[in-house]
């Protein structure tokens, strides 16, 4: 079964080739994961769904753009996966940005050794393969870089309006120092100076440590064990009566560690929005399960986003102009953006007229290891 982006869960238009490429994705991934462990530094200290990421997906992307017949010119095109790729590895990682390239290098190499005598690529084939990684490093950095000014914009601001207190005591104490007529009160003014100077000092040591670790804000998470099919036919019966909305599902049992309450909203967030700017030929939800990944896809038919907007998309209030008369672009994706980072992983989307919208919630399977919890 394909994992890109746009839900083709049946290959349809895939090449022989495109089947071959996909045949050896499990051996690419093993390789690429044991060279980026070896070869990347912080690397070994991940987990494997941090280190998998959104390559399985890119990788089938590679796969469909291996086909003549099938609408997408390279893996990056009509969707955001590479920026999500990145957008992750600011949230999740200690990667710097230099390492996130060398990453999508060791994947062509892995490429080139496990597809050797197994995959008949032509130049042509390669070029593709080329233009998909590199066009996908520009991606990848660009979101990686964004969201690495951004976490240190808003460090730096919070940080710097809390010493303002710390850094007013000192300036009064040294002031009512020169005004005190005994030295008891001196020793106390003195006392309070040096206590906001360490904390001074801490905050700094804090803002150095900030500025280096790659942190966001997330929500707070109650977790539980549930398998996603059965949340997945539970919202699905709930759309069933009243709304009457035709979702239909192509979905694993996979058990997994999660937030059962925000997942659902999520996904409730992803039909909406399916069904406020689809064409009303229903919904479509996907569920698999890949390396220790949870890949849940909600995809409907309709006219396309267009690649500048991918990304905006996702930020609160975003809607677009031309739609402003309908309800989807504003809140909800921005919910379901942090929803999916909070789990400890990300969201992509991917839209063209020919294969319509999907967006891919890409989360671990057990997410605990990477959430801050909530008591039930």
């Amino acid at each position: 079964m394909s994992l890109a982006t746009d839900q083709n869960s049946n290959d349809r238009l895939l090449s022989t080739t495109a089947q071959q490429f996909l045949a050896v994705r499990d051996k690419v991934m093993t390789r690429w994961e044991h060279e980026i462990r070896s070869r990347i530094d912080g690397a070994d200290a991940l987990r494997s769904p941090v280190i998998t990421n959104t390559i399985p997906a890119f990788f089938d992307n590679i796969a469909e753009a291996l086909s003549p017949n099938y609408p997408r010119k390279n893996a990056t095109s009509g969707n955001n996966a590479a920026s999500a790729h990145g957008g992750e590895r600011a949230r999740m990682t200690s990667f710097g940005a230099d390492q996130v390239v060398h990453e999508y290098q060791i994947l062509r190499e892995s490429i080139v050794v496990e597809a050797a005598g197994q995959v008949e690529l032509t130049v042509a084939d390669w070029a593709i393969i080329d233009r998909s990684i590199n066009t996908a490093i520009r991606e990848a950095i660009r979101e990686f870089t964004m969201i690495q000014s951004e976490l240190q914009r808003k460090l730096a601001a919070a940080l710097s309006h809390d010493m303002r207190t710390p850094l007013g005591i000192i300036a009064n104490g040294a002031e009512l120092i020169q005004a005190l007529p005994d030295l008891d009160a001196a020793k106390r003014a003195a006392q309070k100076i040096a206590t906001s100077a360490e904390r001074l000092e801490q905050m700094m040591a804090d803002l150095l440590d900030a500025l280096t670790t790659n942190t966001g804000e997330k929500l707070a998470l109650t977790v539980s064990e549930f398998d996603v099919a059965e949340l997945i036919q539970e919202v699905r019966e709930a759309y069933a009566q009243p709304h009457g909305i035709d979702i239909r599902a192509n979905v694993e049992s996979i058990k997994g560690f999660w937030s059962r309450n925000l997942m659902r909203r999520a996904l409730e967030n992803l039909i909406n929005n399916g069904q406020a700017y689809g064409d009303g030929r229903g919904i479509e939800l996907m569920a698999v399960e890949a390396r220790g990944r949870l890949m849940l896809s909600v995809h409907n038919t309709g006219n396309p986003i267009p690649k500048e907007h991918q990304m905006r998309i996702f930020d609160y209030l975003a809607r677009e102009q031309t739609m402003s008369s309908k309800v989807g672009w504003g809140l909800g994706l921005a919910f379901v953006k942090n929803v999916a980072e909070s789990h400890g992983g990300s969201i992509a989307v991917d839209s063209s007229t020919e294969t319509g919208t999907t967006f891919l919630i890409d989360i671990p399977v057990d997410c605990r290891p990477y959430v801050q919890s909530s008591t039930p």
